[in-house]
């Protein structure tokens, strides 16, 4: 790979040298590489949009629901918080049912073969015979993935590009090293999916007007906030390959930042899943797949609930 220097990139791209800086420290520019004081830049790095210049209105998505529509899961989530603290043990043990669940069903979204028995046994370390290595790196690398957003939780980071890149980077940890954490440098097709992509050379752009527009999202319900994120990061498309994990992943990370828990939408519920995303990227309509992510978040908090005295 070819590299440039920063005064080369200011050259380039006509912008101070100060604004570069700031680009890099920031993370902004992919594929760059911080060498002792210096920086090497790929010579083919996509220039980055500058935030001050993006609209970041959000686009006229179609939410039909009732104004007491999310009654029932803020009551089973203040009931819940009312129980709060937790003892470690328990929420040590819920942690990691939750985990194991989560990770063996969306990584079987995706055609992971791995059974739950056989995932909760390749988590301890155990091979598994007749399984391929990358279904061995897809549990082991979602359930650290899962520890990263926990992190995050506890630090109280926001949504991202860098912790988006970042979660991703974990997700295709030795499957793809080149990829992992770099947004898609071609153009991909969803399989099964009624959309196309948006062309590789707007993603960047794209990506950046997601993550400012996710900001006005809070005028929201939680629930719907972390929804429009999940459904407009895949729509995006940024990587080559782990969108749905990553954007499962990031939905639930908004779902925890707002004290809510992490909700699993289970390998058998695929066709649903894929059917009312698919008419959110068709026709800007979200309102069943927040149906959907509310009736999973209930199902999650009423599973707390059972299990804690």
């Amino acid at each position: 790979m070819e590299f440039m220097t920063t005064k080369e990139a200011v050259k380039k791209w006509n912008i101070s040298q100060r604004r570069i800086r700031q680009l890099l420290q920031n993370g902004r520019i992919e594929g760059a590489v911080k060498n002792g004081n210096s920086w090497n830049i790929p010579i083919d790095a996509i220039k980055p949009v500058d935030k001050r210049a993006i609209k970041s209105g959000s686009p006229n998505f179609i939410i039909d629901l009732e104004d007491n529509y999310f009654n029932e899961v803020d009551e089973l989530k203040k009931k819940l918080d009312s129980k709060r603290p937790i003892s470690k043990e328990t929420l040590k043990s819920l942690e990691e049912s939750i985990n194991l669940e989560w990770t063996y069903n969306s990584n079987g979204i995706e055609g992971n073969t791995l059974t739950l028995r056989e995932t909760q046994v390749v988590l301890e370390g155990i091979t598994v015979g007749g399984k391929s290595i990358k279904e061995h790196l897809e549990a082991i690398n979602h359930e650290k993935a899962i520890l990263y957003l926990n992190d995050l939780v506890k630090e109280k980071n926001p949504i991202t590009e860098w912790n988006i890149k970042s979660v991703h980077q974990l997700i295709l940890k030795d499957i793809d090293n080149e990829n992992s954490g770099r947004y898609r440098r071609e153009n991909v097709a969803i399989k099964g999916a009624t959309p196309i992509p948006p062309d590789y050379l707007k993603v960047p752009e794209l990506m950046e007007k997601l993550v400012l527009s996710y900001e006005n999202w809070n005028v929201y319900h939680p629930i719907i906030q972390a929804a429009l994120l999940h459904g407009e990061l895949v729509k995006i498309h940024p990587f080559v390959d782990g969108n749905g994990r990553t954007s499962r992943l990031l939905m639930n990370l908004d779902l925890m930042n707002h004290g809510f828990n992490p909700i699993i939408i289970k390998k058998e519920n695929r066709l649903e899943y894929y059917e009312v995303l698919d008419k959110a990227h068709t026709t800007g309509n979200y309102t069943n797949f927040v149906k959907l992510i509310t009736r999973l978040e209930i199902e999650i908090l009423k599973k707390y609930l059972r299990l804690i005295k």
